[in-house]
């Protein structure tokens, strides 16, 4: 069905000019300033920059995020339909199909290689379910795969020093525990991570889940994928996301600091870590390396995926994406206080401009794939456009209505735009609007009601925290309703202010709290420039995009948009 977008139709549709085969790779919480092909020198992306510097390589340079966080983003991705106006976390709904779907039913072989615990959880768990065979690699951040750490010697991280100072490559060192900052500030230990347990049992930087994952697609692309004439594969790495835990070789890389006792595996979710009196200087210091820790080691991986396309020669057919959900706060500052994880703000520019670059086999370049000179593309793109294109690679057509643009008249050079506007946003949070220059998020007004919750799979983000329940159910309040482009009736739950909501929803905290950045003359964004006559302007974009998508007319109530 026809996407929104507030630009014209893709030019693709030549098939003669598709690929045969497509290969994705999400890395999660990518930080594109810290990506050496986009100016970062903090850490070392060797890989990832030997990928974007192929002449058939495009670097995107304005890709935005979409629906966030985790699950939401992927659903941008897999299933085309931007979702956080509608709904919070969730898994894929009675009235949509993801585009594995769709390729599977055009009889093309897909696999998936994971260690992205999410996707097996509520809320996510089925996202994976129409690959034709799918791959999880366990013991990454909630994975509940053991019950208990490593008993054994071996197992044990304050063992792993030897009298002599020096340490077995694969044993774990001591780490602070995934509930630490929740018991430092808020006294309670209820927070628990099913990772604590799971890294004693790595005994080597292979059992790592992101080098197992990396591993095994290299194995695939070698052993396996020559049996099929087409295929997709699709990738979704946890890593660099937390715990940011990686073996001495990659831990020692960027810290110019002792190392403490116990490391601090798990960052904070916090705005004002430091300025607020939550971290010292030296944590966060020491919390913003081990990121580029796990960075470094995740790009070294990705590297035998790079390798396994050469000895195939995979290039000539096969496309690839290397894209991610959302960036991760380390530290930036904004209103002059630093930011840390992914906690209640607007997607500033660390979170919300994010990485994308794409080989094309077909890509206009005077030069040789080896000549280390990458294109460039300064185009406004989002999440739900990566479904679009995969939709065009296929030629598949999604029944249901999707909110994306294929990318193909970019890499093809048939266009140098898409979409004159992208929207994005988090459930009951801000809802933000980008023209490619301006960024506009806007907050909830008065109690930042009405706000309602439309699904038929009732979820939302597990927490492992005891004690704490899910989402409440539907009560008498909820009714039947329908989304844009569907005649499945869907619950309707509306909320008031005293209801327990969604994980994520801010309610009334965030309340007249607007944004408005002009992001060329200000990438760091400190000057918001709400008040003046561009914010009128905004605001009629992000009605124009509401009124696209046909939003509910109850988020334009709660962002007092009348």
């Amino acid at each position: 069905m026809s996407p929104e977008g507030g630009a014209g139709r893709s030019a693709g549709g030549d098939s003669a000019r598709r690929p045969a085969n497509l290969l994705v790779v999400l890395l999660d919480s990518l930080n594109r300033h810290h990506l050496g092909c986009y100016g970062g020198a903090e850490f070392e992306t060797p890989n990832l920059d030997r990928f974007a510097a192929r002449a058939t390589t495009t670097r995107f340079t304005n890709h935005v995020t979409g629906s966030l966080p985790c699950m939401p983003a992927r659903h941008d991705i897999l299933v085309g339909a931007l979702d956080f106006l509608w709904r919070c976390w969730g898994s894929i709904e009675l009235w949509e199909s993801s585009i594995v779907a769709d390729i599977r039913a055009a009889g093309i072989p897909s696999v998936l290689f994971t260690d992205h615990p999410h996707l097996f959880e509520t809320g996510g768990e089925n996202y994976h379910t129409d690959f034709t065979a799918w791959d999880y690699l366990r013991g990454h951040e909630g994975d509940p795969w053991r019950t208990h750490p490593d008993p054994s010697w071996l197992g044990a991280p304050e063992h792993g020093a030897t009298a002599g100072g020096d340490r077995p490559g694969h044993l774990a060192r001591p780490a602070k525990p995934g509930g630490w900052f929740w018991n430092r500030r808020f006294g309670t230990d209820a927070f628990g991570r099913h990772y604590d347990d799971s890294r004693t049992w790595f005994r080597a930087e292979e059992d790592y889940p992101g080098p197992a994952t990396m591993a095994a697609t290299a194995d695939w692309l070698r052993h396996s994928a020559p049996h099929h004439d087409r295929w997709f594969c699709f990738v979704d790495e946890f890593d660099p996301h937390e715990p940011f835990d990686t073996p001495d070789r990659w831990l020692t890389r960027y810290q110019d600091d002792p190392l403490p006792d116990e490391l601090l595996i798990w960052p904070p979710y916090v705005v004002g870590g430091v300025t607020g009196g939550h971290l010292t200087a030296g944590e966060g210091r020491h919390i913003r390396a081990n990121y580029g820790a796990k960075l470094s080691m995740i790009d070294h991986w990705f590297g035998t995926v790079l390798d396994a396309l050469d000895h195939g020669d995979r290039w000539a057919d096969t496309a690839v994406i290397v894209c991610t959900d959302h960036g991760h706060y380390l530290g930036e500052e904004r209103g002059g206080r630093d930011i840390w994880g992914k906690p209640a703000v607007p997607q500033f520019e660390p979170i919300g401009h994010t990485p994308l670059l794409i080989h094309w086999p077909d890509a206009d370049a005077a030069t040789g794939p080896d000549s280390g000179v990458g294109r460039t593309c300064n185009a406004l793109t989002t999440n739900v456009d990566l479904h679009a294109t995969i939709a065009e690679v296929f030629g598949a057509e999604p029944a249901h209505r999707t909110h994306g643009r294929s990318l193909v008249p970019l890499l093809t050079g048939d266009a140098d735009h898409v979409r004159d506007w992208a929207i994005g946003g988090v459930f009951g949070n801000w809802v933000q609007v980008t023209d490619g220059r301006h960024k506009y998020a806007r907050a909830p007004e008065g109690d930042g009601f009405p706000l309602s919750m439309w699904s038929n799979r009732w979820s939302t983000m597990p927490l492992p925290v005891a004690g704490l329940g899910g989402l409440p159910r539907p009560d008498r309040r909820a009714t039947l309703d329908h989304l844009p482009g569907s005649t499945v009736p869907v619950i309707r739950q509306p909320f008031a202010p005293d209801d327990q909501l969604p994980f994520w929803a801010s309610g009334a905290r965030f309340a007249g709290q607007h944004h408005l950045y002009d992001l060329d003359v200000d990438p760091d964004e400190a000057e918001n420039r709400t008040g003046e006559r561009l914010e009128g302007e905004l605001i009629d974009l992000l009605r124009t995009a509401l009124d696209e998508l046909e939003a509910p007319g109850e988020q334009s109530e709660r962002l007092g948009l009348g």
